[in-house]
């Protein structure tokens, strides 16, 4: 299964976020063990370097983004990601862009913390747990 790792989720795991933190570290677990194929829109990661840096700095910023490139792919956020998000009518365009990528590379579902945020989407929408009880 592909999925889409909504920036919440990363964050969980980044900042080690109660209580959030240790479902999200079963997350990447099972993203390591090649259970599960995760995905992140390419614009996440300017987005994770800039909240970690302006909270926990620059270095801890750095090795952060280290870590996300070894068990996750990137979706490319393109003019067509960009064109698709603007059709979608989201409220949130960070959203939408997420949206965008997880439909444009053919993935099976998002997994979010948020679900209304990505109210009628037509790709499933899953909590971290709820993914995890589908493996």
């Amino acid at each position: 299964m592909k999925v889409l790792i909504d920036t919440n989720v990363v964050l969980d795991l980044l900042l080690e976020r109660d209580p959030f933190v240790e479902t999200a570290i079963a997350l990447f677990e099972q993203i390591e063990l090649g259970n599960l194929a995760g995905y992140i829109a390419a614009t996440t990661i300017t987005n994770i370097f800039y909240i970690i840096r302006k909270t926990e700095g620059r270095e801890v910023a750095i090795n952060a983004v280290n870590r996300l490139l070894i068990g996750l792919q990137f979706c490319a956020v393109d003019r067509q990601t960009v064109k698709t998000a603007l059709s979608l009518g989201l409220k949130d365009f960070e959203d939408s862009i997420q949206l965008a990528c997880a439909v444009l590379n053919q993935l099976d579902g998002i997994v979010t913390r948020d679900p209304k945020d990505f109210i009628d989407s037509k790709l499933l929408i899953y909590s971290p747990t709820e993914i995890l009880n589908r493996l």
